[in-house]
């Protein structure tokens, strides 16, 4: 896990584009996950980088880049084929600029100058081994590497004057360029903006010394930036009301408005959701006040959110409910206090993932899971400029070193990632009719064919991304005897979802793990499943016993995140509960890996929530890497 502090980069908008003198590198956005990402790492190399403004995106008019260093198209959710799909100007392929096209703005290059491309028979979705064929150019430093991929489409003929830098086994023109006539075009089938893709940086870095932008900008005085930015908003007298949940972005918010304003203009909000982890209020209570932020207030309104949730089954209702609930106690909590609402803003944590995710980045981005401050009614406080968001264009790397250049704890700057929603994207529901065994039959054959293992595959679905695209999609379990090796099973769980076509996670049974074992998971008996107290209190006894296990074992600080999960399953059709583990390495949230727990650690956890917990049928732990999974179920 990597721990720098890399140089928070502010995304342009189009009523805020700098005016700096200087040439920069435009980033065409294509509705990518990671099209944000990408000028964020082109800054760490000193360049700036700005993303072309969300209304005009990728098709923005050539004339209007004349102060163009460099140009990066980016990666999108669409396909080739589709008529409506987005497309840049023509004129921008002729541009005497290095021009980088990346995923879907490879293929569309190779496209636009006569290649061809065509629908794979595979999709690569994960991990991939890149093997460079040309080192030249962008690939100078770039050995044979691990690269991230989130494609079906792929480019099956070059244009003319075009020749293949690297390939994989699936992509036969993974990296390619054209260096002919005083053009510098290049194409890369992979994300090397992502921190999975292990030498992505070096090949963004020798992009940005190839238009000569290295050391031409720097971004250290982001935190005076942004408190300006907060008392320019706030200057009429207006107040800000920021709800704080104890996690990294919220607790950075709080303390950039608390050193921005005065302490009787910022009031903090913690709301107990009755959706926290085992002892989670008190804990943030008492580190939020160590930290010195001013006018915290506590509040339960855990029977309002669980009387809001009631009868909810699907991951985008309760997520919408939850937003709105977190609204509706703002909006009770300025009327008790007597606050006029008109001089109050709404102060929130966003981060640019949450954006990304929830659709809002670019105008063809696909929504993959609407995140609580990003439903409507948030949405329609942003458009009156009603809401304080000092950290919506970063990412969770770069909020962490705004958080120590403010002088925060490092227990509170470095803290494992935790919901605003809680536990309640994490207690899957299910509204108790299984209405698609046959699918689930032929899926489970094909994937036990695929890797020689029994797979089963539950009657429960969950949220993943893939392609840029949001998946909801059923998932495969591992069971019996299927060795005890994290590669061989990471990459059993690659094949399984790239050549399934039905599925988008894998996990594997850590309590049906012996030969013969082949257990057929079903829907607990009297659904429907939904978020109640009792099913919340299970869940937080399983977290708990596992957090406190991993931190026994000195993992807690070495794994990113690890949420725990909970779903309506059971074995034998007796009424029951699945526990699903899921630990992972990231830095920015926008890709991740599995982690690889010892299996004895496994086993131990495995067995403790059994014992505490007898209702629990399997203890899960997911295989999957994003993509094409996400790091939460839902």
């Amino acid at each position: 896990m990597s721990t720098a502090a890399p140089q928070p980069s502010p995304r342009v908008t189009p009523d805020k584009e700098p005016m700096a003198q200087n040439k920069k590198i435009y980033v065409l956005d294509c509705g990518g996950q990671y099209c944000h990402l990408i000028a964020s790492r082109l800054r760490r190399h000193e360049a700036l980088s700005v993303i072309v403004p969300r209304a005009a995106a990728c098709d923005v008019p050539v004339a209007e880049l004349n102060d163009a260093a460099a140009i990066v198209v980016s990666g999108g959710p669409q396909s080739c084929f589709d008529p409506d799909s987005m497309k840049v100007d023509p004129a921008l392929w002729q541009l005497p600029v290095p021009i980088l096209g990346i995923c879907y703005g490879c293929q569309m290059m190779c496209r636009d100058l006569g290649g061809k491309v065509e629908e794979a028979q595979v999709g690569e979705y994960g991990a991939a081994t890149l093997t460079v064929t040309d080192s030249s150019g962008l690939l100078k430093t770039a050995q044979n590497s691990t690269v991230w991929m989130s494609h079906r489409d792929k480019v099956t003929q070059l244009p003319p004057d075009f020749t293949t830098t690297a390939t994989t086994s699936h992509c036969p023109h993974a990296a390619v360029a054209c260096e002919v006539g005083g053009k510098r075009l290049y194409g890369f089938q992979f994300h090397p903006e992502v921190t999975h893709s292990q030498e992505g940086e070096n090949m963004l870095g020798a992009f940005v010394d190839l238009c000569g932008l290295r050391g031409s900008w720097r971004m250290d005085d982001f935190v005076d930036e942004q408190l300006a930015k907060i008392r320019n908003k706030c200057e009429d007298g207006r107040s800000v009301f920021v709800l704080v949940s104890g996690g990294v972005d919220s607790t950075v918010t709080y303390a950039l408005l608390a050193k921005a304003l005065p302490p009787d203009r910022i009031l903090g909000l913690y709301v107990d959701t009755g959706m926290m982890r085992k002892g989670e209020s008190a804990l943030v209570e008492e580190s939020l006040q160590k930290a010195g932020l001013p006018n915290l207030r506590c509040v339960d309104a855990s029977a309002q959110f669980l009387g809001a949730l009631e009868g909810l089954t699907a991951p985008e209702a309760k997520r919408r409910a939850i937003g709105q609930q977190f609204l509706a106690v703002q909006r009770d909590k300025c009327k008790e206090l007597g606050l006029d609402p008109e001089k109050w803003l709404l102060g929130q944590g966003t981060i640019y993932p949450d954006t990304i995710e929830s659709g809002g980045a670019a105008k063809k981005a696909d929504v993959i899971k609407t995140h609580h401050n990003r439903v409507p009614e948030i949405d329609a406080l942003i458009e009156r400029g009603l809401v304080v968001e000092p950290l919506a264009d970063l990412y969770k790397d770069e909020v962490r070193a705004v958080g120590e250049r403010l002088g925060l704890a490092p227990h509170l700057v470095w803290r494992q990632p935790f919901p605003g929603p809680g536990l309640g994207v994490r207690l899957l529901c299910h509204d108790g009719e299984d209405d698609d065994a046959d699918m689930r039959a032929k899926a489970a054959q094909q994937a036990t064919a695929l890797v020689g293992a029994t797979v089963s595959v539950p009657p429960l679905k969950s949220v993943g991304c893939q392609g840029d695209a949001r998946t909801y999609r059923n998932f495969g379990v591992i069971c019996g005897d299927y060795g005890r090796d994290w590669d061989v099973l990471g990459d059993a769980a690659t094949k399984i979802v790239n050549e399934s076509g039905s599925l988008n996670r894998v996990c594997v049974s850590l309590l049906h793990n012996k030969a013969g074992d082949a257990p057929s998971f079903s829907v607990s008996p009297g659904g429907p499943h939904t978020c109640t107290s009792d099913r919340f209190d299970v869940l937080r006894e399983a977290d708990a016993i596992a957090t406190q296990k991993l931190t026994d074992a000195g993992l807690m600080r070495k794994i990113w995140q690890c949420p725990v999960a909970m779903a309506p399953l059971t074995l034998n059709g007796e009424k029951g509960e699945v526990i699903i583990l899921r630990p992972v390495d990231s830095t920015e949230a926008m890709t991740a890996s599995f982690y690889r727990v010892p299996f004895e650690i496994c086993d131990d956890i495995a067995s403790a929530i059994k014992e505490a917990l007898p209702q629990i049928s399997d203890v899960l732990f997911d295989v999957t890497n994003k993509p094409p999974g996400t790091i939460e179920w839902e």
